[in-house]
């Protein structure tokens, strides 16, 4: 049995089921503070799929699932992941993530447990010194959110060493689009990611959606970013857990298209999936966003065989019909 901590969420969700698909039987321990109890239904009618309510700050809660339950892995998504928030309030983050990470490979160590994947960051990078963004970048994290999960894998780098304890450090770039038969999607309360929120623009007559700078040294003076879709996401970590189980090192790899869209280019193709143009106004650039975030993808491909095959028209297309249902709340498997 797979234990998926944050199962219940955005990309534990779309790992559960791909989970699912390749006949794992899975628990997910999740404490329903961002995640949803009606994604967890409806995952229990795609497969073998147990859900224990509990949070990882709670030793006893997470010791109990070890001691009634043979745990084989454990795919890692548990934790806050608003950048701004983990600014304001540091030790929400710090106690929930760092310590919460800690609790989890306690209880993996005591019931000798030791193959974890880990839902890292491309925020451990930092501002970018040169692009494609690979792995021997320098980590130089510039907010909370990134220093805590850089510190979760310096924590997995030293369990290694000590104890043996093998993990997979995945760093997403940004995650986008919806399962394909939207039976799942991106939901979030409240909603900061680019995609889903211009979507929203949509409804209920539109509204004018404000776009943060023109001025950028790209092709369109837009931010560029690496936008990855959440099937190809989750079919990386089915491949990093089957890299574990066939005896793989401890490794890390980053998780991106090594393309990039400019937000305008994002923009453009949600006007083509929706069929109506999108009002917008323009704004000054935002402190502390980088002109371009791209991932060199080329360690992924060759030790994982991980091969990102979806468009960024294909995320899209998904992420609006999945709005359209989260609009509706017709959120269950029939």
């Amino acid at each position: 049995m797979i234990l998926v901590t944050g199962g219940a969420g955005y990309v534990g969700s779309h790992c559960v089921l791909e989970l699912l698909k390749n006949s794992y039987d899975v628990l997910i321990f999740d404490n329903l503070s961002t995640g949803h109890i009606e994604t967890v239904n409806t995952l229990k009618k795609c497969g073998n799929v147990e859900f224990v309510h509990g949070d990882l700050t709670d030793y006893d809660s997470i010791s109990s699932v070890f001691e009634n339950k043979k745990i084989d892995a454990v795919l890692h998504f548990a934790a806050y992941s608003q950048v701004g928030e983990s600014v304001i309030n540091p030790q929400k983050y710090y106690i929930n993530n760092v310590c919460g990470s800690l609790n989890l490979l306690k209880t993996m160590l005591e019931n000798n447990v030791k193959k974890i994947v880990f839902s890292s960051t491309a925020a451990t990078y930092g501002n970018p010194e040169y692009l494609p963004i690979d792995e021997n970048h320098p980590q130089n994290p510039i907010n909370t959110y990134g220093r805590t999960k850089l510190f979760i894998e310096k924590i997995m780098d030293d369990y290694d060493k000590a104890y043996g304890l093998k993990s997979v450090r995945l760093r997403y770039f940004n995650v986008a689009g919806a399962n394909s038969d939207t039976i799942i999607g991106e939901w979030h309360e409240p909603e900061t990611h680019l995609i889903p929120n211009i979507l929203k623009s949509t409804f209920n007559g539109g509204k004018t959606f404000e776009m943060y700078g023109n001025d950028y040294e790209t092709k369109d003076g837009t931010c560029v970013r690496d936008y990855i879709n959440v099937e190809d996401l989750a079919n990386a970590h089915l491949l990093a857990l089957k890299y574990l189980e066939n005896g793989g090192k401890t490794d890390f790899f980053n998780l991106g298209t090594k393309e990039g869209n400019t937000v305008k280019e994002v923009f453009s193709v949600c006007e083509n999936v929706v069929g109506k143009a999108v009002a917008v106004e323009m704004k000054p650039r935002r402190d502390g966003d980088t002109a371009v975030l791209v991932a060199d993808n080329t360690k992924a491909k060759n030790i994982l065989g991980w091969i990102p095959a979806k468009s960024l028209h294909d995320c899209i297309e998904t992420a609006y019909k999945w709005e359209n249902k989260l609009k509706n709340k017709n959120l269950l498997v029939k």
